[in-house]
């Protein structure tokens, strides 16, 4: 039985500044000192990477984990980051209680934003911005009486 989402997994060409970055600006705490390694075929089957060598960090905030990932090798097959709609990850969402407040102080520490502000679509007011290697990341406010308010994660539908 799934109990919910566990973590989500990003790649990073430097682990060191985004573990900065979710940490001092997002409020990310690590929970485990960053595991490096290579040559390890029991890892390399179970990614489906052969020869992989990384280093990896997981960090805790709220009700989740990131993990983050920095491959030394083999290189990956683009350097541009996913766009919304291109296929597999395009985004994750971080609730906030003020989006006008966690815009501002966002963007004060360097969070480039694809619009001005928050766009209010009633219920829902959110604004989609990058994380210092080109990852999107959506906040959004949700009216608590919405179907997936954050107030209501985990409560079994009536």
């Amino acid at each position: 039985m799934i109990r919910g989402v566990h973590h989500f997994a990003l790649h990073t060409q430097d682990i060191d500044r985004m573990a900065t970055f979710y940490r001092d600006v997002l409020g990310f705490k690590p929970v485990t000192p960053v595991f490096p390694w290579a040559d390890e075929p029991m890892i390399d089957r179970a990614i489906g990477v052969p020869g992989s060598a990384a280093k990896s960090l997981m960090m805790s905030a709220g009700n989740c984990y990131i993990e983050l990932f920095e491959y030394q090798r083999p290189p990956s097959v683009t350097e541009a980051p996913l766009r919304p709609n291109d296929r597999g990850y395009t985004h994750f969402a971080l609730d906030v209680d003020d989006i006008a407040q966690a815009y501002e102080q966002l963007t004060a520490a360097g969070m480039r934003f694809v619009n001005p502000g928050p766009v209010d679509f009633g219920q829902i007011r959110a604004v989609y911005g990058y994380d210092p290697d080109g990852n999107m990341i959506e906040l959004q406010q949700v009216s608590p009486d919405h179907a997936f308010a954050f107030e209501k994660l985990g409560r079994n539908p009536s």
